[in-house]
């Protein structure tokens, strides 16, 4: 069991700020949607209370049920929620918290010295926003229940039995008549409990999914040092153990874990509270600080590089690194567009001073690991010097007007980058007929020659030599890697045509790659779109349908009395078989075509997956192909 702590926690901690009904009125302003990722956050507002109740040291089990109708319950072995009544509501505490928005502990009162939920707003927010909410407590030797429907208390809380266990059980179904839809997913939530449960090394976390009986524990006694060997498991790292840092100073806990890959990204997480701050912040930049002076200052102390050398750069130091940033405070302040940047200044220096000193350390005591890192980071230097001088390049000389690509960019007349849209193309047939079938005004076409290259093994100065790549680039107008600049993009929309074939599916992947890699902000910020061509073409009494999934075809078939002698269905097997017409008609015309964004929900999924599917390791790539197979849509055998 946890050890038992003196702090106090009950009703005098509890502090009120105002009531619930603008919670139903507009959901998103609290839990960010109402479609699945809103859902989701539904669950991870009640687990963040139960987290907390870990961070303070009382909690070191959790677990979290998906029920067969889509409603959850999270039962965890913290103190319980207060019972007594409210000193100023008059009401069980317990009623407060759930039915009163900022009704927490969470606000100066002495309940919690660190907290990860954000706001205080958890518990209330999900209770306004489900059909029925139950909540039971163990504590002070007895079971207390309380249930409520859309935020309000339809009972008291009730003592229905006596107990020497102590805990919170929060049940809740989302409402229909706020969600899009209620169906949870599996892995959705088994990644932010994983993440959690790392965060929170020695915690217990267990996702059981009655619908399918599939459940999991997640538990870490390694912590963040076991988050960044899982992060790591599908690359080759160049030191078998992560390196571990942490320290405390002035109530800030910081821990950090890195290791280092023989890729070419550097892939840092930094959390504060256990919010993921993907803005970054002061953690960040403290971190950033630190290594750039240690690496540089053991280089030169030891000959790695000449006294009058120039310095390596911190982008030269972090190729192929993964870290997970951790900090833990009283007083988080959040910034930024999504208040998902850490703003306390005074954490700078605390991270910069503890990652300067553990990190010195590790080097003097491993001269060989130091040596490895080190050797990789002038070679990314080299490699960095020879890429400005390969972008110089691109940049004076305009690659699409001294190449001879055959069918080069097609560019539209319009000017104004919010009404442009470009396409890549797959092949020169192809490119023709996008050419002549396009609208001229606001549709650029750029044909493509065979297989772009694959980015994820090779360093920015090869990635600059190819002609594809550079065509990409200049076409563009945004520049590439850390000099790229969304607000210089000429198109807002580029879509990636390739055939429904296994071939068309690599290439998207190699683009979707490199997009992902040297342009983030393009797929971030949502500019990136997968063109769906047809594929098959119903032609019965000479009336055409085009016809986009075998599900849709079936359906079509339906509706027109099914196949007989005068149902004509042709297969396309690429876009050179259709005429410009009939791609402008089917897949590039805005009034019919159909379009899929192309999104980063989780940088640490998408990383991973471009990693599997693109990196060096054959093992993991047969395990996704084997685990995916089922999933997948248009497969051309």
């Amino acid at each position: 069991m946890v050890e038992e702590k003196k702090q106090s926690y009950d009703e005098s901690q509890i502090q009120v700020l105002e009531g619930l009904e603008a919670v139903r009125r507009r959901p998103g302003m609290y839990i960010g949607s109402t479609s699945a990722r809103g859902l989701h956050h539904l669950v991870y507002e009640i687990v963040d209370n139960s987290i907390d109740e870990a961070l303070a040291g009382f909690c070191d089990k959790i677990d979290v049920y998906i029920h067969k109708d889509n409603s959850i319950t999270v039962v965890d072995n913290g103190r319980g929620m207060p019972v007594g009544m409210h000193p100023k509501m008059h009401k069980p505490t317990v009623e407060v918290i759930m039915t009163v928005l900022h009704a927490g502990g969470k606000f100066g009162g002495g309940g919690y010295k660190v907290s990860g939920g954000l706001h205080g707003v958890g518990a209330s927010v999900v209770n306004a926003l489900s059909e029925v909410c139950e909540i039971e407590v163990a504590r002070d030797g007895y079971i207390w229940r309380q249930r409520y429907e859309r935020g309000k208390a339809v009972t008291g809380l009730d003592k229905i039995g006596e107990s020497n266990e102590h805990g919170t059980k929060a049940y809740f179904k989302p409402d229909t008549e706020i969600f899009e839809e209620i169906e949870f997913d599996y892995d959705t939530l088994a990644q932010r409990l994983r993440e959690l449960a790392f965060l929170n090394k020695g915690t217990k976390i267990n996702l059981i999914d009655e619908r399918t009986e599939k459940s999991e524990q997640f538990h870490y006694e390694g912590g963040i040092k076991s988050f960044v060997s899982y992060l790591n498991r599908n690359k080759v790292v160049l030191h078998p153990e992560p390196i571990y840092v942490e320290g405390e100073k002035d109530d800030c806990i910081v821990e950090i874990a890195l290791q280092y890959n023989d890729g070419y990204t550097e892939n840092i997480f930094a959390f504060a509270n256990n919010i993921d701050t993907v803005e970054g912040g002061t953690h960040l930049a403290g971190f950033k600080t630190a290594l750039t002076r240690v690496f540089n200052d053991y280089s030169k102390r030891f000959g790695h590089i000449k006294e009058n050398d120039k310095n390596l750069s911190g982008e030269d130091i972090r190729e192929g690194l993964t870290a997970v940033i951790s900090v833990k405070l009283t007083d988080p302040q959040f910034e930024g567009q999504t208040k998902t940047k850490l703003g306390n200044s005074e954490v700078r220096g605390i991270v910069d001073s503890i990652v300067g000193e553990g990190v010195g350390s590790f080097l003097e005591e491993n001269p060989q690991i130091a040596k490895t890192i080190i050797d990789k980071s002038l070679m990314a230097s080299r490699a960095r010097e020879a890429a400005r001088k390969a972008r110089e390049l691109t940049r004076r000389k305009s690659v699409l007007e001294s190449t001879s690509l055959p069918g080069k960019l097609a560019d539209c007349s319009s000017k104004d980058p919010s009404e442009c849209e470009i396409y890549i193309v797959e092949g020169d047939s192809a490119g023709g007929s996008a050419k002549q079938g396009r609208n001229r005004k606001f549709q650029a076409i750029l044909p493509l020659r065979g297989k772009i290259m694959n980015v994820e093994k090779q360093r920015l100065d090869k990635i600059l030599n190819s002609d594809s790549i550079r065509s990409m680039i200049t076409a563009f107008g945004a520049g590439i890697g850390k000099d790229f600049d969304i607000e210089k993009i000429r198109y807002n929309r580029i879509i990636i045509m390739t055939d429904a074939d296994v071939d068309g599916a690599h290439i998207r992947t190699l683009l979707l790659t490199f997009f992902y890699r040297y342009m983030k902000e393009l797929v971030e910020q949502g500019h990136v779109y997968i063109a769906q061509p047809p594929l098959y073409k119903i032609t019965k009494s000479k009336k055409e349908h085009y016809v986009y999934s075998d599900k849709e075809l079936e359906n079509i078939l339906n509706e027109i009395g099914g196949r007989d002698n005068s149902t004509d269905i042709q297969r396309y097997k690429g876009l050179g078989e259709m005429n410009a017409e009939q791609l402008w008609e089917t897949t590039m015309n805005p009034e019919q075509r159909v379009l899929l964004k192309a999104t980063v929900e989780d940088a640490m999924a998408a990383d991973e997956i471009f990693t599997i599917l693109m990196g060096d390791k054959v093992e993991p790539r047969r395990e996704f192909i084997q685990e995916n197979a089922k999933k997948v849509v248009n497969l051309d055998i």
